[in-house]
């Protein structure tokens, strides 16, 4: 066997936290050989990201403490390397994609310059001459009209468009190792083929090795040689992709591989009442040009949507990145400027598009939503208990102690544990911020729930348990749910009924399970095969 790109031998790993460590990677040993793709699995929490980010010493030197081992590259000890050394390596020689994009790339730069910033750091590359490869690898990733993506900033973006600058950047120079933490987290299923076949294509060309760090059971399957599963800050089984899903060691492992999103939702009580009817729904953003602004054209996000919720129903929304799912979910709520009717059926029928702000604000109790990037919509001054107890203390008068309680009652019901109530968002992973904001909304037990990806940062494990808590809230509180995601096993799981978007339109709606049969539109095919498709 030739030798590895990348050895961690007896790597142990812990924060510090109120004068004591906290253990969080214990005694971890392993290799990643040239030209491989090695799949890291296991919950939130496990310690994935955080060794991840050991590899190229990225955690807090204030915070992290590495009590013993080495991470080898090239001959050298990583862990021992100075900043120096580090940053002829980093993005480099081994690049990151990070799960998050939104707080990887910076809000004041445009996208042209942050990948240009790349090439010039480590080949010297003029704006001018940049530009070239830079649009090259903006097409090759999947954004659309590229040239004109150039100049824009992240957040004039979707969810998922971050991400493939954030896979192009990390990808420009050709790395020898690749640590991808995540990347297809934000990317509707064509779109993830696309990018995984993309990687995987780069990996045989370039004999690349990947360390590839995901939840979703179906990539590893598809895109992994070996597999290495993690809890609790260790490995407890390595082996061949194909070895450990024919014939799993470990009982934990066995746990995911059965995990999963769960059967059809319960259906809809006959007699169940309208809820909302959205009308004739445009959201059109102005594309404004020249010294006065003027509106030379128009994108449109959003553009004659119609669709009717019942009490207790759940509404699937699914399409591409930037198809207008998001919008639909903000617009419904007012979050965005939008034309058409959204009547709202509370105590008595409402146009939501036609109230005050006075007028909506006692709704907006009723009317909640979870944002697809938690770290994102989480305040990084507020303590857990504080996020979650915001919109109690906005819409109810309670004491203190009746406070904490529900608090406490969120959180379990999440399946966190209480007593990381007085702790921040950034002590927590990907999947525990999104188990935050999900408890946030349910707080408030709205009658109306816009679901923007919510299980898309869970391991599998905790999606389905995720998943059943939002069924069974659904039964309890007849709450009724827009389900926005790009999962389609999970869309299967929570919809009664699904409407299919692209390009700001619906291509096609109906009930999930006849979609799912017999799909009429040639799109919807072209999704649903994509899921499946082998790379």
């Amino acid at each position: 066997m030739s030798e590895p790109v990348l050895r961690i031998t007896d790597l142990s790993l812990a924060f510090h936290q109120e004068q004591t460590l906290i253990p969080v990677v214990k005694s971890l040993n392993l290799e990643i050989q040239p030209g491989e793709v090695l799949a890291l699995v296991g919950e939130s929490g496990s310690g994935k990201s955080v060794t991840a980010q050991s590899i190229l010493k990225l955690l807090p030197a204030s915070a992290a403490v590495y009590q013993s081992g080495s991470i080898v590259y090239g001959g050298d000890d990583l862990l021992g390397c100075n900043e120096k050394s580090l940053a002829r390596i980093r993005g480099n020689r081994i690049s990151m994609i990070f799960q998050e994009p939104m707080t990887s790339l910076n809000p004041l730069h445009t996208i042209e310059k942050q990948l240009a910033e790349v090439l010039f750091l480590h080949k010297g590359l003029s704006p001018v001459k940049a530009r070239k490869p830079v649009l090259e690898w903006l097409e090759r990733v999947g954004i659309r009209d590229p040239q004109k993506r150039l100049s824009s900033l992240p957040h004039e973006l979707s969810g998922g468009e971050r991400q493939r600058v954030m896979i192009a950047m990390a990808l420009i120079n050709e790395p020898d190792l690749l640590i991808a933490d995540e990347p297809t987290t934000a990317l509707d299923v064509t779109v993830q083929s696309q990018i995984l076949q993309l990687l995987k294509q780069l990996q045989r060309d370039l004999n690349m090795a990947v360390l590839f760090i995901t939840h979703d059971l179906k990539i590893v399957k598809r895109l992994a040689d070996r597999v290495a599963i993690m809890r609790a800050g260790q490995i407890l089984e390595v082996g061949q992709t194909s070895e450990v899903f024919s014939s799993p060691t470990h009982e934990y492992t066995r746990l995911l591989l059965a995990s999963d999103p769960g059967e059809a939702p319960s259906p809809v009580k006959p007699d169940a009442e309208p809820l909302l009817e959205v009308k004739r729904l445009r959201t059109w953003f102005p594309v404004k040009r020249g010294v006065f602004k003027k509106v030379v054209d128009h994108i449109k996000a959003a553009d004659d949507i119609n669709f009717t919720l019942r009490v207790g129903e759940t509404l699937g929304i699914v399409g591409e990145s930037g198809s207008g799912k998001t919008t639909v979910g903000r617009s419904i709520l007012r979050l965005i400027a939008s034309e058409g009717q959204a009547v709202y059926y509370g105590s008595s029928p409402k146009d939501l598009f036609g109230l005050s702000a006075k007028a909506l604000k006692p709704l907006r109790r009723e009317l909640q939503i979870i944002f697809q990037d938690p770290y994102g919509s989480l305040s990084p001054r507020m303590s857990i208990a504080e996020i979650i107890a915001e919109g109690l203390e906005v819409h109810e008068t309670i004491s203190a102690e009746e406070k904490e309680h529900r608090v406490i009652q969120a959180l379990t019901r999440v399946r966190l544990d209480p007593a990381v109530r007085h702790r921040y968002p950034n002590e927590f992973s990907g999947g525990q911020r999104q188990r935050v904001a999900i408890a946030r909304a349910l707080i408030l037990k709205p009658r109306l729930l816009v679901l923007d990806e919510p299980t898309s940062a869970l391991d599998r494990s905790v999606q389905k348990e995720v998943v059943d808590l939002l069924k069974q809230l659904q039964q309890d509180y007849a709450m009724a749910y827009v389900f926005i995601s790009h999962d389609l096993d999970v869309v299967r799981a929570m919809s009664h009924k699904i409407i299919v978007m692209r390009r700001g339109q619906i291509v096609e709606s109906g009930t999930a399970e006849q979609l799912f049969r017999e799909p009429e539109h040639e799109y919807t095919r072209t999704l649903l095969q994509s899921a499946s498709a082998p790379l």
